[in-house]
């Protein structure tokens, strides 16, 4: 028999909770799919797993190579390697996935390294000489009981975030006398902003280490370098042995991590239910890295790990999203359980309306695409600063954005609400200039705007039919801040607010006299920024 631990001289020993063991066949083995012979060797060998069935390996030119259709599917094994995978297409049947092969194995495995393995359930028949096989063989080695099997029934759902899963795990790993030095969790996000978060533990430092990995990030010499890209990409996972004369240190980290005094680098793919790619890496700084037997073992539960991480993956990415679409306050309520029809609440507020000026006449003097850039300008300028301002942008409207700043008492004469909406204003009249003054030294149109400011009771919550609600305010409030907006242009400021408002600053605000709001009882004083320029 040949062994994997007779065919790496750097492997550690094997033990009884995990091995591979790798055994040449000295009989004929032939594959029988859809009356052709496909593979017919005297050269093959037998792989034996624990608790997996065992695999014939054919050396390539045993099998019959122009059946073989290669495709994209990669999966990683962190002690055989990233097979590869063919389908196999015999005359009108085809059986996808059906072949594979470690075309470039760990030490391990090195033994098998080019030869294929067919799935033993997708072929028709299996053949020692001209007796059929009756059944796939097994691994007939016992094994002991996997710890990690425990721990993910008994403990690992109790986590209630990813921070707090990585936490766990690692408790986990180091109870049962696992090497690990440090571990790392990369998890993609749904984020406009974020591509992924990583979770890190290392073991002479207390709590977990979070990382947002943006966008732009992946432009970066230091994502390209890393084994990250790969991973991402589809390659498979990685292992690298970090100690002897002479390890293979083609990734930058990887110096970074001898020089630390690392011996054992493993980054694995976790694949989602969809299929998006996470990784989990493991170091170890143990003379001798991870054994087989201790790889093994959490490879077993790996996509065990990988469906209760998605559950949090999914709770993070679905709070992004409704914090997104619809706004930081409204997505968490929506999240709490705020979906029926009719739930929501009354709430104090000052309530917030911009609208883009001209906005017909620019979009058919500009192209979609030139439209659109000015249009996120504009909503970059007005949106973000009431966001940055602790307010919450509802929606856009078209060209128009609705957004709130929640007042917590309704009595308080002065609330922190209103000087911030103020602040917010200033800001982004502010931003509109430096967009304008940067929008005309390009030849472009300069943008205008119009923004009404109201305070008042609004019901909060969701409308609209049983299969299509929306999250929003309404209430007579909310009418007379679009008929004050619509002021704007008649008066020819770009902001303006109610008295009830106003009221509540202690700005020097200017009066700008009593106007009838179109459709409500009754004027208003309505008063503008005493620095507003015309609109």
């Amino acid at each position: 028999m040949v062994s994997a631990a007779n065919t790496a001289l750097s492997e550690p020993a094997i033990h009884d909770g995990y091995r591979v063991s790798i055994e040449p066949c000295d009989d004929r083995i032939r594959v029988i799919f859809n009356g052709e012979t496909v593979a017919d060797s005297t050269r093959a060998f037998l792989m034996h797993e624990t608790r997996l069935p065992s695999a014939y390996y054919f050396p390539l030119e045993d099998v019959r190579s122009e059946y073989l259709l290669r495709n994209d599917l990669l999966t990683h094994c962190p002690f055989k390697g990233n097979a590869s995978y063919w389908s196999l297409k015999v005359g009108d049947r085809t059986a996808e996935n059906s072949v594979w092969s470690y075309e470039d194995p760990y030490d391990e495995a090195a033994v098998i390294g080019g030869f294929l393995a067919f799935d033993w359930g997708a072929m028709d028949g299996w053949f020692v000489g001209d007796e059929p096989i009756a059944e796939q063989p097994r691994n007939d080695v016992a094994a002991r009981e996997n710890p990690f099997v425990k721990w993910v029934i008994d403990d690992a759902w109790k986590a209630t975030s990813a921070p707090d899963f990585v936490a766990r795990l690692a408790a986990a790993l180091i109870a049962a006398e696992f090497p690990v030095w440090r571990l790392r969790l990369l998890v993609r996000t749904l984020n406009p902003q974020l591509f992924a978060n990583a979770y890190t533990w290392q073991r002479d430092i207390d709590g977990i280490d979070e990382f947002q990995a943006t966008h732009a990030g992946l432009q970066s010499a230091q994502y390209r370098d890393s084994p990250f890209a790969p991973i991402l990409a589809g390659e498979g996972g990685i292992r690298r042995r970090l100690e002897g004369s002479n390890p293979k240190l083609d990734f930058p980290i990887l110096e970074d991590l001898v020089a630390e005094g690392a011996t054992d680098y493993v980054a694995m793919p976790v694949r989602f239910s969809d299929g998006l790619i996470n990784i989990l890496i493991l170091t170890s700084d143990r003379p001798g890295g991870f054994a087989t037997d201790e790889l093994g073992q959490l490879y077993e539960v790996l996509p065990a790990l990988g469906r209760q991480l998605e559950a949090y993956a999914q709770r993070v990415s679905s709070l992004t999203l409704l914090r997104t679409y619809l706004g930081r306050d409204a997505g968490e309520r929506v999240m709490d359980g705020l979906v029926q029809r009719g739930d929501g609440e009354e709430v104090h507020a000052v309530i917030w309306i911009s609208d883009l000026r001209e906005s017909t006449a620019l979009a058919n003097s500009l192209s979609r695409v030139g439209y659109l850039a000015a249009l996120n300008q504009y909503f970059d300028c007005v949106a973000g600063a009431v966001i940055e301002n602790g307010g919450e942008v509802l929606k856009f409207i078209g060209d128009a954005v609705l957004a709130i700043f929640p007042i917590d008492d309704k009595d308080d004469p002065h609330p922190d609400a209103c000087l911030r909406a103020l602040d917010a204003v200033r800001d982004a009249d502010r931003a509109i200039a430096d967009v304008n003054a940067e929008r005309e030294a390009n030849s472009e149109v300069p943008l205008h705007y119009g923004t009404g400011l109201h305070r008042g009771d609004i019901t909060y919550g969701n409308i609209g039919t049983t299969k299509r609600l929306d999250f929003t305010v309404i209430g007579t409030v909310v009418n007379e801040v679009s008929r004050i907006e619509s002021l704007c242009k008649i008066l020819g400021q770009p902001v303006l607010m109610s008295s009830a408002f106003a009221h509540s600053v202690s700005s020097e605000l200017i009066s700008l006299g009593k106007h009838q709001l179109r459709g409500v009882v009754g004027e208003q004083e309505i008063f503008t920024l005493p620095e507003s320029k015309e609109a």
